[in-house]
């Protein structure tokens, strides 16, 4: 086992300039919209920016804007930060000091915004990122186009859920748990998170409908660049007929209501997934770091459409992931806020210290836990 983990991060370690140009630039605008959607609700608000940076340590250029705003790129390249005037420490600002502004500090200070405003500049961020996934996906759609195959099946697996459900080659998939079926694709969706589930599908087989039931089996499989996947599967293979295959450009307002669609199965997959690791339906094992970004960055990002696709996938992530109610991220602060307003007055400075303890340790451990597993990828990649 040793030997194979060395052997992995060897492996890793000689393609590290070719995984790195790829992550950084996939990670750098992803963090470059989500700081920039706090920056510019904070500017809306009335209040002073201090610092917008791009990584986190030392300065390595940078200049200052009209309004006295740095702006700068740090030596660190893992992630950023927006810097607010009272919002000095890990955002839990120093009362006394607060206390002791006068009142022109105040109109600029972020801790004397009202409520609402904090909460809007907080929750700006994560919806950068939603945005900028949107239009990501809006922009493939319009400039490369969405190539589809109809669900039609062109073959059936021996031993499988379908087989067991009576699929025949030739049908074509109508619906599933009424839910109307447009592609390949989009079965897929449905059956890739429906493992162990009974699914009521209808196909039309020689110009009739006929309702089938099907359980999808939970099975890994690895995709082109030998990652593994835990997914729902039928045991179909789709239909490759020309009269089977579309590609299309669409214009903008369907490109973006797709996007939007896009993004929302990849919030509605990551819940799904995090709920399966919580019953013990899904293995954890599939939480992966920096490190396994960085590898699947120089996996996928042969051509510009594959590797924004791919920071369109990172942006929906980090959106969600700051979104959630721990204590450090934006989520924490909005359950701070919230808690805030129900009480007519912020949480004790002890309590918030608190908070910020518990969630600073489960980041660490999160993040220790998703290189852990990093690490054991590369092993047996």
């Amino acid at each position: 086992m040793g030997f194979d983990i060395m052997s992995g991060l060897s492996a890793f370690g000689g393609g590290m300039l070719e995984y790195l140009v790829p992550f950084l630039f996939v990670l750098t605008i992803v963090v470059f919209f989500h700081e920039l959607g706090h920056f510019l609700v904070a500017r809306w608000c009335g209040i002073r920016v201090l610092v917008f940076s791009l990584g986190f340590g030392p300065e390595i250029a940078g200049f200052n804007d009209r309004h006295g705003t740095r702006w700068k790129i740090s030596a660190v390249p893992l992630g950023g930060y927006v810097k607010f005037f009272g919002d000095d420490a890990a955002s839990t600002p120093d009362r006394g000091a607060a206390a002791a502004m006068s009142e022109s500090e105040k109109k600029d200070s972020f801790v004397h915004q009202p409520v609402p405003s904090r909460a809007a500049v907080v929750a700006a961020g994560p919806l950068a990122n939603f945005v900028l996934a949107i239009a990501i996906f809006a922009g493939i759609f319009m400039i490369v186009g969405k190539q589809t195959t109809t669900a039609r099946i062109d073959a059936v697996q021996e031993n499988s859920a379908a087989a067991a459900a009576g699929f025949r080659p030739g049908d074509l998939v109508v619906s599933i748990d009424g839910e109307k079926i447009g592609s390949f694709s989009d079965m897929q969706r449905i059956v890739s998170v429906s493992s162990g589930e009974p699914l009521k599908i209808v196909v039309e087989r020689d110009g009739k409908p006929v309702t089938l039931t099907a359980t999808p089996q939970l099975k890994e499989l690895k995709d082109n660049f030998g990652n593994v996947h835990r997914l729902g599967v039928l045991g179909v293979s789709r239909s490759m007929a020309a009269g089977d295959i579309k590609t299309e450009k669409v214009d903008p307002l369907t490109a973006v209501v797709m996007g939007a669609q896009q993004t929302w199965f990849i919030v509605d997959r990551t819940l799904a997934y995090i709920g399966g690791v919580f019953v013990g339906r899904e293995a954890a094992d599939q939480l992966g770091g920096p490190i396994r970004i960085a590898q699947v960055s120089g996996q996928v990002c042969h051509t510009f459409s594959a590797c924004m696709n791919l920071t369109g996938v990172l942006s929906v992530s980090i959106g969600l992931l700051n979104l959630f109610p721990i204590p450090l991220l934006d989520g924490g602060h909005l359950l701070f806020y919230g808690i805030e307003a129900a009480r007519g007055r912020p949480l004790s400075e002890r309590a918030q210290e608190v908070g910020f303890r518990i969630g600073l340790a489960i980041v660490v451990m999160l993040m220790i836990f998703a290189t852990y597993n990093d690490i054991l990828h590369l092993a047996t990649s």
